[in-house]
């Protein structure tokens, strides 16, 4: 199922240099996630305080292009220079959620948004996320399919915070944004479940 969490090879060559001094300065995986979650907090926060001033929802898209960068860099770090633990694999997943949840809520604030639709949509969110969590416990891999994977969510509350920021979307818009995205997490939730147990059944020994 296609997804912008593809693309993700390519934007880890962009940022490995970066990594790899990074990694020369002593930066740990763990206190990048860590710096992502805090942040994704404040900035989710700082909105929400202040919602009335429409403008502020442009700190959404300016962090979720960092924080993007910061996710494929605690990877990174992990991975390439020998700093996977069992505390990073939590961190990793806890640290994702609590961001996600502290971006998507603000946008319940704005006047005739429907708060039902942005709650859906927050645990819509999460639970897809533990679906693919979930793929190791019966065998298979984390699954990350999409078609609304933690990338494609970015992009999209991105591109409807920009919206609000430059006073182009109404309510009527951005609700029926958020229906749609409630709909492909509904479906991403199925595809990751289904995707697990066909990997299980594939690499099953024949009988």
């Amino acid at each position: 199922m296609l997804s912008i969490y593809q693309l993700k090879p390519r934007f880890q060559n962009l940022l490995r240099p970066l990594v790899q001094r990074l990694y020369a300065n002593g930066t740990t995986a763990n206190q990048v996630t860590m710096l992502a979650a805090v942040v994704s907090l404040l900035v989710g926060a700082l909105v929400a305080l202040f919602a009335n001033h429409a403008w502020l929802f442009a700190l959404i898209p300016l962090w979720m292009i960092l924080r993007m960068a910061l996710n494929a860099i605690d990877g990174m770090l992990a991975r390439e220079f020998g700093q996977q633990s069992r505390l990073g694999a939590y961190l990793n997943e806890l640290c994702d959620v609590v961001a996600d949840s502290a971006l998507i809520l603000p946008f319940a604030l704005l006047p005739g948004v429907n708060l039902p639709l942005v709650l859906a949509v927050t645990l819509l969110a999460l639970f897809s996320e533990y679906a693919g969590v979930l793929g190791p416990m019966v065998g298979a891999s984390r699954r990350y399919d999409g078609p609304m994977g933690k990338s494609d969510r970015a992009f999209v509350l991105g591109v409807l915070a920009t919206g609000i920021a430059l006073g182009w979307l109404g309510a009527l818009w951005i609700n029926a944004a958020l229906a749609l995205v409630a709909a492909l997490l509904v479906y991403t939730l199925i595809n990751r479940v289904r995707q697990g147990l066909k990997e299980v059944q594939h690499n099953a020994p024949s009988a």
